[in-house]
């Protein structure tokens, strides 16, 4: 029987158990990782901190993580928290890996242990280490092709500890359906990550969808413009608003917990930057729960 994602992925959280070391430095920096296989990231501490969370940050399809904890810097500094953006460069993770999340290879489904979303909480274990805080609590946000990475991990690996995992501004969704294909659906995978309870689990998933309104030029250089995307919605703001109300109208229909949240921002177009400078981002990151 196929092992269900992410009991399994929770499983490694549970069980990571890194050699502690010196804390990240204070600053920008970058370091490398082992999470089972070297990794760069990107990091920001501000001069400040004192004990605030933890915010993984995944980059767009440009693989331009430095930039991404650039553009991060204003949420480390508002909220007092620490930002590490990951690197999944191309050669490593093309589109199948990265934004799909290592799911399937060659049309085969792989194990969980192969999947891309594994590498995160072993990354955040290694972090926690390094900080001397086992408990050091922390959130997800990706843009764009970071965004359709984060929908896909909520949806088959679970939101692994994080206590908000916020999606914005993705090029496609995965609606809560087996009638579209993997990528854009649940078809086509096997029923433990696809049947009622994985759809169900999803739902109950602490997910913001983060919208910038401006966000609609159908014709941007990097839009998806598959047939599995376009029945999504013409553009990137479409594509949020009608997976968020199906995924909500779906919830309703079957009387099962629905833990997602939509905040829109105004004005900003395709724009990680301006996403994350935005006022709304405090409301997308920790709106639900406080920290």
């Amino acid at each position: 029987m196929f092992i269900c994602g992410c009991w399994f992925l929770a499983a490694l959280i549970l069980s990571a158990t890194p050699v502690a070391a010196a804390p990240l430095p204070v600053g920008p920096a970058q370091i490398t990782v082992d999470v089972g296989l070297p990794l760069e990231v990107f990091t920001y501490k501000p001069p400040t901190y004192r004990d605030g969370p933890l915010i993984v940050v995944f980059h767009g399809v440009q693989r331009n993580a430095e930039d991404y904890r650039n553009f991060a810097i204003t949420l480390a500094e508002r909220f007092g928290a620490i930002v590490v953006a990951p690197r999944f460069d191309k050669p490593r993770f093309p589109t199948e890996a990265y934004q799909r999340g290592g799911i399937m290879k060659d049309g085969q489904v792989q194990p969980p242990e192969a999947w891309t979303f594994a590498l995160v909480p072993r990354l955040v274990a290694r972090l926690r280490a390094e900080e001397g805080r086992p408990d050091l609590p922390y959130y997800y946000i990706g843009h764009s092709a970071g965004g359709q990475f984060l929908v896909r991990l909520v949806a088959l690996a679970g939101a692994q500890g994080a206590r908000r995992v916020v999606a914005t501004n993705p090029g496609s969704h995965l609606f809560p359906t087996r009638d579209a294909g993997y990528g854009y659906g649940f078809g086509g995978l096997p029923d433990g990550l696809a049947d009622d309870g994985a759809i169900r689990r999803y739902l109950a998933a602490p997910l913001t969808l983060y919208l910038g309104t401006n966000d609609t030029d159908p014709d941007h250089p990097s839009m998806d413009r598959s047939p599995g995307a376009m029945a999504q919605g013409r553009s990137r703001y479409e594509r949020g608003l009608a997976c968020y109300a199906a995924a909500r109208r779906l919830a309703a229909e079957r009387g099962w917990a629905f833990n997602w949240r939509k905040v829109e921002t105004s004005s900003v177009e395709h724009d990680a930057a301006r996403m994350f400078a935005a006022p709304a981002a405090e409301d997308a990151l920790f709106g639900t729960d406080g920290r």
